[in-house]
């Protein structure tokens, strides 16, 4: 069996209905549903990388998940774009297009650096801050987690 979309609206309103929930992860067979309240929706840009933690056990089907890799040290002057959602990572706008950034472009804060896609719809992640393009550290339509770092800016003039 399938999730439709009607499903996915009935466990959003139940989530919604549910002040006491700060988050909730659901997974259906091949459906992975991630809520978290009180984040924004713009991609977080962050200058030194979040602390690792354990994430609780939600449902039987996480326990086959490899474990999480670790993130990249930043240096001073570094800041990293994080996926603010769990979706897939596109560095083009559409198959055989250019990519929206390469290693050593220089970049300004309101620049779209890639695209996550979420249940068909498409999402723009900014850069975030002035700088230029270090690294991109992942591949073009893989799966991103909730505050991976995507890619490493250098902010140092």
């Amino acid at each position: 069996m399938e999730l439709t979309h009607d499903d996915v609206k009935k466990i959003l309103e139940i989530i919604d209905g549910a002040t006491h929930l700060d988050q909730i992860e659901v997974v259906y067979g091949g459906f992975h549903l991630c809520v978290q309240r009180g984040r924004e929706t713009e991609s977080s840009v962050r200058a030194t990388p979040p602390l690792a933690t354990a994430p609780q056990s939600l449902a039987p089907s996480q326990a086959a998940r490899p474990p999480r890799r670790a993130e990249p040290m930043l240096g001073e002057g570094e800041a990293a774009v994080m996926a603010p959602m769990l979706g897939t990572f596109y560095r083009a706008p559409s198959p055989g297009a250019p990519s929206f950034v390469e290693v050593g472009q220089r970049v300004r804060a309101d620049d779209t650096v890639c695209l996550i896609e979420v249940m068909k719809l498409f999402n723009s992640i900014k850069a975030g801050v002035d700088g230029v393009v270090t690294q991109i550290l992942v591949e073009n339509a893989k799966l991103v987690e909730y505050n991976q770092v995507l890619i490493v800016i250098s902010t140092v003039a």
